[in-house]
């Protein structure tokens, strides 16, 4: 072994992974049975030719998409799979969170399973004994440990597998979203613990949809989508190239990152382009640079028509990520096909659950909208803050009025965007208040 290769705690070299679909049950019989040796099957490459290193130490983070291969690579790394080619080689001792608790043996009692897993993982009895109350203290379940798991609830049986994972000292930490478990308190305790082991030189490999997390804790970030290489580099950099693959804008990433291999950021777009929209296509349309809800509602007696709308971030792209902290910019664009005296432009953002959270339209700003004629257009922008917590919203707009003292609208989009906040610091709540906080030894 080279002494470069003896710095990285993770080599992924040239890796494949290919799985055979059968539109029926019954294909993969004939296929098995076939004197011709013909394909029943399609293949489907979960990862193309994916290759990456993690140096000892490091904290790296995957993203990408859904169906992007990024468990794929955390099972092959850790053994669950295997390659169909390409070789993965590791250097050290692994500790995975991947689905918690895969290893426990229902019928055992919780002690039993931590002698199991940590004989599993190379320990001995010895070393898993001076382990052991570590593991109990952080778990927090009391005397359920010398019960059968199969009795636990679920909060329980999480803490377990993550107190377990998280307090064998591994050389390696493998993690895929597991840190969305359990309650705001043990979530809390495990991001501590997670630090802790951060700090203390631990090679951390991470898979998670926090993008609040990946730019907090990552020194590196490895780019997926549908199975191929993307690019790797610094966190900030990784996150605001994945809002383009969000936001279907793969051509003007794949110019970005052209020529760009001199820095260490490489890309490959051998894979499937289909789902991406070309930026500017047609009209050149701010909404054909985000994502709309193809379900949205809406309705409108269609005496004005909003015919674009954009959400823009701080930097002026545009994108349905924001990140918490930053100004934001919504835009309308209106068209009338009518007179009307005094039109007003809305905009709500609510939760996934359908509450309102927060809004504003031109009559409470006091913009007075002059009367406007058939024909006319105009564009709305409404800028301010992003001061919603971490997650997921739905965004709505539309144009309405008041005529004879009735209130008229005129074109309503009901969810007709998402945003997603990026957050690395939540308070309590829907909304930060951006406390400021003083505090004196008296």
């Amino acid at each position: 072994m080279s002494e470069i290769e003896k710095n990285y705690a993770i080599q992924v070299e040239n890796v494949t992974k290919i799985y055979k679909l059968y539109d029926k049950p019954i294909d993969r019989l004939k296929e098995s049975l076939s004197l011709t040796h013909k394909e029943y099957h399609r293949d489907f490459y979960a990862l193309n030719g994916l290759s990456f290193n993690v140096e000892k130490g490091q904290t790296v983070g995957i993203i990408g998409t859904n169906g992007s291969g990024k468990s794929t690579i955390l099972k092959i790394i850790t053994g669950v799979l295997t390659p169909t080619t390409g070789r993965v080689e590791v250097n050290g001792k692994i500790s995975a969170l991947l689905e918690l608790g895969a290893g426990f043996n229902m019928d055992y009692t919780g002690i039993e399973n931590i002698y199991m897993n940590g004989t599993m993982m190379g320990y001995s009895k010895k070393e898993m004994d001076d382990k052991l109350q570590d593991i109990l203290d952080f778990a927090e379940i009391g005397d359920f440990v010398y019960q059968p798991v199969k009795t636990y609830s679920s909060g329980m049986f999480v803490r377990l597998a993550f107190a377990l994972a998280i307090n064998v000292e591994p050389e390696i930490l493998i993690v895929d979203e597991a840190l969305s478990v359990g309650d705001v308190f043990f979530q809390a305790k495990c991001y501590r613990r997670m630090e802790e082991i951060r700090k203390s030189g631990t090679t951390i490999l991470m898979v998670t949809h926090d993008m609040g997390s990946i730019i907090k804790y990552c020194d590196k970030v490895v780019l997926l989508n549908k199975g191929n290489f993307v690019a790797q580099g610094t966190a900030g950099h990784m996150v605001d190239l994945y809002k383009k693959i969000l936001a279907g804008q793969m051509e003007a990433l794949e110019e970005e990152l052209k020529g760009k291999e001199a820095d260490g950021i490489m890309n490959d777009f051998s894979g499937d382009r289909s789902s991406g929209k070309k930026e500017g296509s047609s009209r050149g349309l701010m909404k054909e640079k985000i994502t709309i809800n193809a379900n949205r509602t809406e309705y409108g007696d269609g005496r004005a028509e909003i015919y674009d709308l954009g959400l823009f971030d701080s930097r002026g792209n545009l994108t349905n990520l924001l990140l918490k902290g930053e100004m934001f910019t919504i835009k309308e664009c209106i068209r009338f096909h009518a007179d009307i005296e005094s039109p007003i432009f809305t905009y709500t953002i609510k939760d996934k659950k359908g509450t309102d959270l927060t809004g504003t339209n031109t009559m409470y700003e006091g913009t007075d909208i002059q009367p406007v004629k058939d024909g006319d257009e105009y564009q709305v922008e409404f800028t301010q803050k992003m001061t919603l917590q971490g997650g997921e919203y739905l965004l709505s707009m539309s144009c309405t009025g008041f005529e004879h003292g009735e209130h008229v609208v005129y074109h309503r989009l009901y969810d007709v965007a998402n945003l997603t906040v990026i957050s690395n610091k939540n308070t309590v709540g829907v909304y930060d208040m951006e406390s400021k906080v003083k505090a004196e030894k008296r």
